[in-house]
């Protein structure tokens, strides 16, 4: 039981425009440290969307690190160890496309996903587990959310669906009967 949760947010549409990284450190079952990291993205450049769904403004990266420095910083934390973000396919990807745009090496990464293994946004499994969620979107809070969503996967506790607020009747009955 021992990986790191991780979870970013993006000052754009562009992946690569990382401007916060959140990891949660889980050693023998235990979350042992929560990161957080402000990112100046490339030209601090914000889209007003993105600003509005994490609070995030260009005032506060304005001094911050970029990707490649932080990186640097975080590495080290996450080599070796099992990644797992909630909704992987946009967190890693991020990161892939940062890589990419910074000229950093790929590293090897192996990855799991509480979003593929629920089918249920971060807040609704976090409900659905009883687990405090009181700043969603920030990266850090996210981060351990997710650690302790994967560790209740790994205990192999069933999410109690009917503690999520319904969506709409249909969607609810095909959330319960997915999950049975």
């Amino acid at each position: 039981m021992n990986f790191v949760a991780i979870d970013v947010e993006t000052a754009q549409g562009k992946r690569w425009s990382i401007c916060q990284i959140g990891l949660a450190i889980v050693e023998n079952g235990e979350i042992t440290q929560t990161i957080s990291r402000l990112v100046q993205p490339p030209k601090n450049e914000y889209s007003e969307w993105n600003i509005r769904v994490h609070g995030i403004t260009p005032e506060m990266t304005c001094d911050a690190p970029v990707f490649s420095e932080v990186w640097d910083e975080i590495h080290p934390l996450i080599h070796g160890r099992r990644l797992v973000a909630h909704n992987a396919s946009f967190d890693i990807n991020c990161l892939m496309q940062a890589f990419d745009f910074y000229g950093l090496p790929i590293p090897e990464l192996e990855c799991d996903c509480t979003y593929s293994r629920t089918g249920v946004k971060l807040n609704e499994i976090c409900a659905a587990y009883e687990i405090e969620l009181n700043n969603h979107h920030d990266a850090a809070c996210d981060a351990e959310a997710c650690a302790r969503v994967y560790l209740n996967l790994l205990r192999g506790i069933e999410p109690d669906f009917s503690k999520m607020k319904p969506r709409s009747q249909k969607a609810t009955s095909f959330l319960l009967h997915i999950h049975k």
